[in-house]
Parts: structure tokens; C-alpha cells; sequence
């Protein structure tokens, strides 16, 4: 069942809202146009703060679930998985509005309206909120993205559990200390190739009731105020029927930094009269003059009020009338028992397995008797949360989650071996400031000298990649500099590896790191993202072999800083594994498990591309030991000078115990052989075309390191 398929109930919940409006003076319905909207007691309409954040988990508002950072989540391929996950998070948050609500709690983060999913291309690695997004694919990032919305917004025909947001539209991705002003020159192409369809899932196939503008410009207009993208694309082109919200502050940015009006009141102008509803900041309230000044027809302010009101219909809390079944969620499912074994999993599902040279992992623990356990992130909660996160009740670093799994049965000693980076301006040391910045290299000696084996937690937090004002590191307001292990870890690491004791290497980042000389040199390579609160667990346990790694990379692992393109430019030339001509570090779509699969029996229904489009079947096996979880891949490549890379087109998540085959049903649609032309225009060219089937990309790289091959079987578009 779609999300409010009912189209009766709509219209009403739209009327009901233009009854309202219609009863509302000048100033009133300004008011409603903030995202601090005030109460109408004469009308019966309450106070509702609109600003919420449910990118892992509710956040910002007290206790809650911190699921993996979303990064985290796209790495595990699954869309059911996902929205699973966004099911729980709005669980959460309907329980914890219902608590809220009862004791007139109704301030920021406690509404029902909630920012997320960001479905944004992570287009560039050093791109500080890069690991809000769902990585770097398009077709990924719509199919979780519309899996996320559904799972918000629930599957209830007549009201929303909660409301998602779509953000940031659009092509946004960066630099974070220039999002403010800088002004995006994309070419058409790239612009509905790559910027765009996440987008357009989220509105036209999730039904995402919000969506919201980014800072930046796009071809000159700033975008919660271009024409283009919110009038043309958003409500003509797609047929978006929700509200747009700007950024936070993004209004006054049309005139203290793009410098495209000169007043406030000619920024708010701009905004509303291209479509932007609702405003997250105080610019608003100059819409009062405006229109009194005629710069904004008052129609225009009624129909955006309307879409707002409308919106808290959908919810069931316009007017609060008739109880919905969301209203009987009760606040102990919040952090419960089974919401904190979901986030274990998800955790688990999201942990990447890059090396693994002579089946090191999983490590037996009988064979033990000492570990080393090393690094900035060992015992480091920032590393399991991201960015935009919520507070857990508990949290399991690594280092705890080893020595919960591990108990009295196997001696774990510890060294931080070095800080993550540095000392923020400002900030509070890690360790004592009158100590050398090299003084752990000893215990580092120490502690590998007295092992059997050595863990080592290397790689980032939020506090060095996030947000412009989040992150605190003083060289790029959020965003890394560069691709490499930043301060002493590389040192640290060498050492480590010097000692010749076997050495895992756990990387906790929200983004691709150049980690080129761990794969030359550590055995065995692990990425667990930001995990989440249970993310110690998740990875103790898969670590020792309780279950196999499944997942997948979502973004493109370079090799080094210096082939990137310059981190300004945003044509997708060079950019992710669609347009990249080197080869990669780690590819996308990348992952090993400890166990084996073969795809067997490949067969297409058709070497034609017509309107039913190519239905195909494959023959998964587990060919190992022990159960595991594998993705079908299925990429697909028009064989035609000058198109991307082959692109990934469909994917299914399968469990196969050790022995077991299951048979898997994919359809690629007709669309999947479409490509855009110079001109934005979506087009079918006559030729061949190549469909690849396997559990990774059937590129060069992934095939070395697997060992693997994909299958590949040969199709013609008609045109």
C-alpha cells in the first residue's frame, strides 16, 4: 500500500486547512509560516514547533535509539532493512511526542515533523556530512531514501505516524565553509543523471511530505528560492504536493552573502513567491510587508499556510478530533529491549569486511590469551554516533563491547596510542597537555610486545567530519582536508604492524579514507562506520565469528587525495565509481563475508529492451561453512562512447544458510537502459547494452579482490 494513497481523505485534510485560512488575519498566517508557529486559540490551533531530526534515530530531544549513522545503514544494501529501522525511529518518535504532548512539552525536537532522510550524492570523500547520506549512487540512495520516507510516514492511508523531509534540494554536497555563498554551475545532464533522482523517488514514489532547499545557489539562484528547482522541477515536473521548509538560515543568506536582493524584505519575497512554504529561521516575518508592499501576492501566503496546515492534518494534531492509532503508542517502547537488539543488528549489517588475508577474522578466542587493543578510537563514543544523533541510555565502544564479549576468558590490554587529531581551539585534551604528543609510542610497544594479536581503532568522528559549526576541527569547517588517517595514527599504525604480531585494523569513519598502506600491509581490514550505540557489540561479535559480515561499500574507497577533482567542482567527470576512470582502493558495492557464494544458472526473459523491460533470474548458493547474508547486484552498461560506468540498476538482500540455494527474481524496468542527454532530456539510444549479475561491481578491481566474477549477459534497446 502506498503512503496516504487515499486521495478522499487528502482533500478533505486540504479544505479543512483552507477553512482555517480563510479565518486568519494578515499577521496570523505570517505566523504560521515560521517553523516556531504560534498558537490560534480562537481558531483551536495549537503552538507547534516544526523543527525535528530523525536522521539515525530521533535526535536532539533526550533518550532515544542511536542507530548507525546513515552512511552506516546504506552500507547494508537492504531495503527492507531500512525501512525497518525508519519504522522503529518513527515508533520512537510518535511514543516520545505522545509523552511530550501530555506534559506540554512542545518546544524544537519535539514534534512529529521530522528532517530526514538527507538524499544528497556524497559526490566528493572529503565532504564533511557526507555520512548523513546514503552514499555516492543515485539509484541507491533512492531506493533507501524512498524506503526511509515509507517507513516514517508509515502505511496507514488516512495519517502519517510521522512526516519525513527529503533534503538538501539540490546538488549539494559542499564545501561547507563556502555553502553559504557559493553558487553551483551544473551542467543538465549531471544535474538529472546524478543530483536529482533521489529526489524525485522520495516525491514521487515515497510521497515525502516535505522537502527542503539547500544553502547553496544552483545556476545563480540560491535554491530555496529558484524558480527551477522548486516550481518547474519539484511541483511541475514531479507533481509534489507537500511543503517546502528552507534551511536553517538559508533566507537571509539571498542578501548577507549570494547578494541576490538587497532587503530582507526582497529575500522573503524570493522564497515565497518560488515556492519555499516554511521557514526555518525568522525571515518570515518580514512577509508582512512584503505584502503590503505588493511584493508577495497574499494568495501565495494562503496557499503555503494551507500546505502547512494540511500537513499537520495528515498527522492526526491539527485540530486532534478523532485519536489515531499512533496516539496509543506508549513511551516504553523507547529504548525497550528489542529496539536496542534492532540497533545491534544494524550495526552488524552495516560492517564492511575490506581484507582478510589468510582468513585471519574471525579470530577464535580459545587460541588467545591476550589482546591488543590500540588507538584513538578504541574507547571513543564519539566514533559510534555521528552526526544529528540522539542519547543513548548506554553505549558500547569497541574496547567495551571486547571486553563484554570476552569476559574474564581472555586478558585485553589497552593504549589510546595516540589522539584522534588534535586539540581543537578551545577544546579539552585527551590526555593530559604537559605529556609529549608521542608519549604512547612506548606503551603502544608495550602493549603489542604482551599480545597475541592486535586491534587497531583508527580513522575519524563527527567532531572532525560533520557540519559547518558542528565539527570543531580548524581546517575545513567539516570537511577533511585530505583522504588520510589524520594526526599520528598512521605512525601508531606502523608501529603496531612493526611489532609482527597479526594485526586487524577497524576503521570507524562516516567517510572513504586512503587507508593504501593498511592494504598493503595489515592483514585484515575492517569498516564499521559510526555503529551506533551497540556498535562495540556488533563488531566484538562479528570479530570472533558469531556471525559473518554482509556489507556492502556505498561510496568508492580512492586510493589517494590527489586524483580527486577539484573539491569545488561538481561535474560528475571523475567522480564515484560511475564516472572514475583509475581504479579504486576499495570499489563500491564491495564487501567479503566469511563465507563464499556462487550465482548460478543466470537467465534473462528477453535480449530485448521493450516496454516490460529485462526479468531475471539467478541461482544464489552459500558455497561455505557457516550462514551469511549476500546482495545481488545488478549493474547495467550501454555500450556507447561517452555513458557512465556501469550503474547499478537493482539489488535484493538474501540469508542462505551454509549449503542452502535460493532462486532470486530481479526486473529491470525499462528505465534502467534510459540515459540523459546534454539537455536534461531522458532518452533510450538504440544498441547494445550489457547486464552484470553478482554479488559486486563487475569492475576490474573487485574482481582482484575477491576473486569473483560477475556475470554478464547482452541485451538491445530498441529505442
Amino acid at each position: 500500500m502506498e503512503i496516504m494513497e487515499n486521495r478522499e481523505q487528502l482533500a478533505a485534510y486540504r479544505e479543512k486547512a483552507r477553512e482555517l485560512v480563510a479565518q486568519m488575519t494578515l499577521e496570523e498566517k505570517v505566523g504560521q509560516t515560521l517553523y516556531t508557529a504560534p498558537a490560534i486559540p480562537r481558531l483551536g490551533i495549537k503552538a507547534y514547533n516544526w523543527w525535528n531530526e530523525a536522521l539515525h534515530g530521533v535526535a536532539r530531544a533526550g533518550v532515544a535509539t542511536v542507530f548507525p549513522q546513515a552512511i552506516g545503514l546504506a552500507a547494508s544494501f537492504d531495503e527492507d532493512f531500512v525501512e525497518e529501522i525508519a519504522d522503529a525511529i518513527s515508533t520512537e518518535g510518535r511514543a516520545k511526542y505522545n509523552m511530550q504532548q501530555k506534559y506540554d512539552d512542545a518546544e524544537r525536537y519535539k514534534g512529529l515533523t521530522f528532517w530526514a532522510p538527507n538524499v544528497n550524492i556524497f559526490r566528493d570523500p572529503r565532504w564533511g556530512r557526507g555520512h548523513e547520506t546514503f552514499g555516492e549512487d543515485p539509484y541507491l540512495s533512492s531506493r533507501l531514501g524512498v524506503r526511509f520516507v515509507q517507513g516514517l510516514q508509515g502505511h496507514d492511508e488516512n495519517i502519517y505516524k510521522a512526516a519525513a523531509c527529503a533534503k538538501h534540494f539540490a546538488v549539494h554536497s559542499g564545501p561547507e565553509d563556502l555553502r553559504h555563498e557559493f553558487n553551483v554551475d551544473v551542467e543538465k545532464q549531471d544535474l538529472y543523471e546524478t543530483y536529482l533522482p533521489a529526489f524525485k523517488a522520495c516525491v514521487q514514489e515515497g510521497h515525502v511530505e516535505t522537502v527542503m532547499g539547500a544553502y547553496n545557489r544552483v545556476d545563480g539562484a540560491p535554491c530555496c528560492g529558484s524558480h527551477m528547482l522548486l516550481q518547474e522541477i519539484l511541483r511541475e515536473e514531479w507533481g509534489f504536493e507537500g511543503h517546502v521548509v528552507s534551511d536553517c538560515g538559508a533566507i537571509k543568506d539571498f542578501y548577507q552573502h549570494h547578494m541576490v536582493v538587497d532587503t530582507p524584505v526582497e529575500a522573503v519575497a524570493m522564497a515565497m513567491n518560488n515556492g519555499c512554504d516554511l521557514n526555518c529561521g525568522n525571515m518570515y516575518l518580514h512577509l508582512t510587508q512584503a505584502v503590503k508592499d505588493g511584493l508577495v501576492d497574499e494568495s501565495r501566503l494562503d496557499e503555503a499556510v494551507v500546505n502547512l496546515l494540511t500537513a499537520r492534518a495528515k498527522l492526526g494534531i491539527l485540530d486532534q478530533k478523532e485519536r489515531s492509532i499512533y496516539d496509543e503508542i506508549a513511551y516504553d517502547v523507547v529504548d525497550s529491549a528489542s529496539m536496542q537488539e534492532l540497533n545491534k543488528e544494524a550495526a552488524a549489517r552495516s560492517v564492511v569486511l575490506l581484507k582478510n588475508e589468510e582468513n585471519l577474522l574471525p579470530l577464535d578466542k580459545k587460541k588467545i590469551r591476550t589482546i591488543g587493543v590500540i588507538g584513538p578510537n578504541a574507547d571513543n563514543r564519539k566514533a559510534l554516533v555521528g552526526n544529528y544523533e540522539g542519547t543513548a541510555s548506554h553505549y558500547w565502544t569497541i574496547l567495551e563491547g571486547l571486553q563484554d564479549y570476552l569476559g574474564d576468558s581472555v586478558r585485553i590490554m589497552y593504549s589510546q596510542g595516540c589522539h584522534l587529531c588534535h586539540v581543537p581551539k578551545g577544546g579539552t585534551p585527551e590526555v593530559p597537555s604537559s605529556g609529549r604528543g608521542d608519549d604512547r609510542r612506548g606503551e603502544v610497544k608495550a602493549v603489542c610486545e604482551n599480545s597475541d594479536v592486535i586491534i587497531a581503532c583508527m580513522g575519524l568522528d563527527a567532531s572532525l567530519e560533520g557540519e559547518q559549526g558542528d565539527a570543531n576541527n580548524e581546517f575545513a569547517s567539516g570537511d577533511k582536508p585530505n583522504l588520510n588517517l589524520p594526526g599520528m595514527q598512521q605512525e601508531i599504525l606502523e608501529i603496531i604492524c612493526a611489532s609482527g604480531k597479526p594485526v586487524v585494523l577497524v576503521l570507524l569513519s562516516g567517510s572513504a579514507l586512503a587507508v593504501t598502506w593498511a592494504q598493503e600491509n595489515v592483514p585484515a581490514i575492517v569498516q564499521g562506520w559510526y555503529p551506533g550505540a551497540m556498535g562495540g557489540k556488533a563488531i566484538a561479535e562479528i570479530l570472533f565469528g558469531d556471525r559473518a559480515p554482509e556489507g556492502k561499500l556505498p561510496v568508492t574507497f580512492y586510493k589517494t587525495t590527489e586524483e580527486l577533482p577539484e573539491f569545488t567542482d561538481y561535474h560528475m567527470k571523475g567522480r564515484t565509481y560511475r564516472y572514475m576512470e583509475q581504479e579504486a582502493l576499495y570499489p563500491f558495492g564491495y564487501g567479503l563475508s566469511y563465507t563464499t557464494f556462487s550465482f548460478e544458472s543466470v537467465t534473462a526473459d528477453t535480449d530485448r529492451v521493450e516496454d516490460a523491460g529485462v526479468g531475471l533470474t539467478v541461482k544464489v548458493k552459500n558455497t561455505g561453512t557457516m550462514p551469511g547474508r549476500e546482495t545481488v547486484q545488478v549493474y547495467v552498461k550501454m555500450m556507447r562512447e561517452g555513458t557512465p560506468n556501469a550503474q547499478l540498476k537493482a539489488l535484493k538482500k538474501i540469508s542462505l544458510k551454509a549449503g542452502e540455494v535460493q532462486e532470486v527474481n530481479l526486473r529491470l524496468p525499462k528505465e534502467a537502459f534510459g540515459l540523459y542527454d546534454t539537455e536534461g532530456n531522458f532518452v533510450y539510444y538504440p544498441g547494445e547494452a550489457q547486464i552484470f549479475i553478482g554479488g559486486q561491481g563487475p569492475d576490474h578491481r573487485s574482481r582482484h579482490l575477491t576473486g569473483q566474477e560477475v556475470t554478464a549477459l547482452r541485451v538491445t534497446v530498441l529505442g
